[in-house]
């Protein structure tokens, strides 16, 4: 959800915004209630496949944007170097946002108020949007 949201807000102003987790289903979709809020908003993540986040990923990432601390210790740990470019969504606003995968409809929905918050204070803080 998050990275259909960033491409919306962004557009041409990013050369890429991607998409990895570090316990992935390699090529699975978006779970279809992430498809549902998405298709609610005028978006489309009916093409999304999961992919597992690598070192080459990060190497070739400026920003790496993750959910949870957690997330951020772990993609620190596949890849030390990338210390410096790896935030939570969250930062600004200090929360982490909880994966709702296999949760009721209620968790989708406050994670993506949760994506959506975290991004609106990206583009405030560093976008100047």
């Amino acid at each position: 959800m998050a990275q259909v949201l960033l491409e919306s807000k962004l557009g041409n102003n990013i050369k890429e915004i991607g998409s990895a987790g570090t316990a992935a289903m390699v090529g699975h979709p978006a779970a279809e209630q992430s498809q549902e809020l998405m298709t609610e908003r005028g978006l489309d993540l009916t093409r999304h496949r999961a992919r597992q986040l690598t070192p080459e990923l990060i190497i070739q990432s400026d920003l790496i944007l993750v959910m949870e601390t957690a997330q951020q210790k772990a993609v620190e740990a596949i890849l030390p170097s990338a210390r410096g470019r790896v935030h939570r969504l969250g930062k600004w606003g200090e929360f982490d946002i909880p994966d709702p995968y296999k949760a009721s409809r209620e968790k989708y929905m406050m994670a993506l108020h949760l994506i959506d918050q975290g991004i609106k204070e990206w583009l405030e803080k560093v976008w100047g949007q």
